[in-house]
């Protein structure tokens, strides 16, 4: 449901929908995703949000290189998904958007079942 929302978000949002709540989101999407597939439960409560942080990061000073330009990348989706233009408020919205998953990791590390 979320990925369908981030989709949407993607293809028809326009202002702080698309530049901040997208960004928001696409983290906890992330990172629910992995929870979700990975066997593992979290052994330190940091680990993950502060991977998919780095890797956020990462993708936004791809686009700050224009990534999409540089190989040539026309197809609507595919750009939409890696991103085009970098913006610092990007950055901090991918880190107000983990603070909730810290939360859940860390009360996972703390209360949950894997102590």
């Amino acid at each position: 449901m979320l990925l369908c929302v981030e989709i949407l978000i993607g293809l028809f949002a326009h202002g702080f929908v698309r530049n901040y709540i997208g960004d928001f989101l696409v983290v906890i999407l992330i990172y629910s995703i992995i929870r979700t597939i990975s066997p593992y439960k979290p052994s330190k409560w940091y680990i993950l949000p502060t991977a998919i942080l780095l890797f956020s990061f990462g993708v936004e000073f791809i686009q700050l290189w224009g990534f999409c330009d540089r190989f040539g990348i026309t197809n609507r989706f595919l750009r939409i998904i890696i991103g085009t233009g970098f913006s610092v408020m990007d950055l901090v919205s991918y880190m107000i958007g983990l603070i909730p998953c810290y939360v859940i990791d860390l009360i996972n590390c703390k209360y949950g079942r894997n102590k």
